[in-house]
């Protein structure tokens, strides 16, 4: 009683702070809590790199919920922010406000099971559902979504605000191009149902739309059918170019005459060969870079990585498949090397890596991610700049580059990409570690981070950052380009108080002064008021 009692006396508080209409049991009711524990955990992300506790945190059970606080904010007499956060693996605090409420989409008693449709070949589900479940449920019925990301303990409605990209998007595209009907809480507090037929301004907007313009609560995704098996293939390359074109061909192919996975990596450093993800490389006869010809190549390596899927009543056509796209390629003869699991744990691989590195506590680390979309005329500029010379022979984790084909984009959605038929992933996603190592250190991988960057810029190879983040709208505006104009209308149209997603450093809230605009800062004023709703 008394624990509810003062839960009760700090959201009054919290009601007086942002001027809410809602009378403290309504927002019990809710879910809302300004519990020390659910506000800290709300406040860092997977990237440990900024720590901002929000007001208050809602735990929904349903999309009103939502809609209820974000109608509740947008009437608030003195305004505050709403952000929603799936699973938390945002790297910048793209998830986390200050001056408002976390929306934690995630989590046991939110949003009701996916609800497949087989006959249809598409599933519902839940914005703060985890893919992992989403693909357990449709295996029940045989099936699977077409378009994954690598990591699949990640919320549907994260990936769908950013893009969510694997090696199938040369095929499928990203997950977004995988999308039939969504429903949308705007930045008004409407509960909005939205497809390509349906309030499609709406639909295209949320669509890689980093949250600006609503928060996703139901996504309908489109489904296949499941295959059973996964044949698991790397080979590896000395000469760059030699790597590119394979890929760029095998991108190309259409039909069952193809792999359906393509990706790949860039090893500089002879331990990542041998340690991450390492099913295939035995710990009793390590890979060594320097046997395998990279010595004549700036020491850098070049790993393909293929797959094809099959079921178990096709297993005797596979490797004759396999051998025949195989021989078109032009890797080193002696470096092929091939697993066979199922289905499931080949989607599932990044997660017993993740297990590993949490029982040597090398997890829950900075993570100065960087992620950049490279033009296919520039990768070999980025090659000669990046990998074979800013990076020298020390990444602090793996470096994975692989080509997407534009025409599997709709140009319609927020996201922004290379204006070329073909361009690359070039994801740098690295760990800081405090282990007296510099080449390992936060300070470090930002800096080299900044100078990747900076040779980009100043040798014009027109990257674009995906999973964005800068500091000043008129970056934004230069990210955007030719689509700024539009969506910043389609801000003023569904979020025009801009109260939504706010950690992104695009928009200021309107109720914040003018006099204290900093795009990225939270005024002093609404920090102390912040700390006076919270502390009872």
């Amino acid at each position: 009683m008394a624990t509810k009692l003062l839960l009760t006396f700090a959201i009054c508080r919290l009601i007086v702070t942002v001027g809410l209409t809602l009378e403290p049991t309504e927002l019990l009711r809710l879910g809302l809590t300004v519990d020390p524990v659910d506000v800290v955990s709300a406040s860092v992300d997977f990237g440990l790199m900024t720590k901002v506790e929000p007001l208050a945190v809602l735990r929904p059970s349903s999309a009103k919920d939502v809609a209820q606080l974000v109608k509740a904010a947008y009437e608030s007499s003195h305004g505050f922010t709403v952000s929603a956060r799936g699973h938390g693996h945002s790297i910048n605090g793209q998830a986390q406000t200050g001056t408002g409420v976390v929306v934690q989409m995630s989590g046991v008693g939110s949003g009701g099971k996916p609800r497949v449709w087989g006959g249809d070949m598409y599933v519902d589900v839940w914005g703060g559902e985890l893919w992992i479940d989403v693909l357990k449920s449709c295996l029940a019925y045989g099936l699977a979504p077409k378009s994954w990301t690598d990591y699949l303990y990640l919320s549907v409605g994260g990936t769908l605000s950013n893009a969510g990209i694997s090696g199938q998007a040369f095929h499928h595209g990203p997950q977004i191009s995988n999308v039939h009907e969504l429903d949308v809480v705007t930045g008004k507090g409407e509960l909005m149902t939205c497809s390509k037929e349906q309030n499609p301004e709406l639909f295209h907007a949320v669509l890689g739309g980093l949250g600006q313009f609503g928060i996703i609560t139901r996504a309908r995704i489109s489904l296949e059918p499941a295959p059973q098996r996964v044949r698991w293939i790397r080979v590896l390359y000395s000469n760059f170019s030699a790597f590119t074109k394979d890929q760029e061909y095998l991108i190309s192919l259409h039909g069952n005459q193809k792999f359906d996975y393509v990706e790949g990596f860039v090893i500089v450093d002879e331990g990542l060969i041998n340690n991450w993800r390492s099913s295939f490389f035995s710990p009793r006869n390590p890979v060594k870079i320097s046997s395998l010809g990279s010595n004549n190549n700036g020491g850098v390596l070049y790993c393909l990585e293929i797959t094809k899927n099959y079921h178990e009543s096709t297993v005797e056509t596979i490797d004759q498949e396999i051998e025949a796209l195989l021989k078109k390629l032009n890797f080193i003869p002696t470096s092929v090397f091939t697993t066979d699991l199922p289905y499931v744990d080949f989607l599932d691989r990044v997660h017993k890596a993740e297990l590993k590195l949490r029982s040597k506590g090398m997890w829950e680390v900075p993570h100065p991610w960087l992620n950049l979309f490279v033009p296919k005329s520039k990768i070999a500029d980025f090659d000669r700049g990046v990998f074979k010379g800013i990076l020298g022979n020390k990444t602090s984790g793996p470096i994975l580059i692989y080509p997407m084909n534009k025409n599997k984009w709709d140009d319609k959605s927020s996201v922004v990409t290379p204006d070329e038929d073909v361009f690359y992933l070039v994801a740098f996603l690295r760990s800081a570690l405090d282990n007296g190592e510099e080449t390992q250190s936060l300070e470090y991988l930002t800096n080299q981070n900044r100078r990747i960057l900076k040779f980009c810029d100043e040798d014009g190879l027109k990257v674009k950052q995906y999973l964005p983040h800068y500091k000043t709208q008129s970056e934004w505006k230069e990210h955007y380009g030719s689509k700024w104009d539009r969506f910043q209308r389609m801000k003023m149209k569904f979020d025009p108080r801009h109260i939504l997603a706010s950690g992104q450093n695009i928009f200021t809230p309107t109720f914040l002064s003018s006099s204290n605009m900093m795009v990225m800062d939270t005024p002093i004023p609404i920090k102390q008021k912040a700390r006076e709703a919270i502390d009872f």
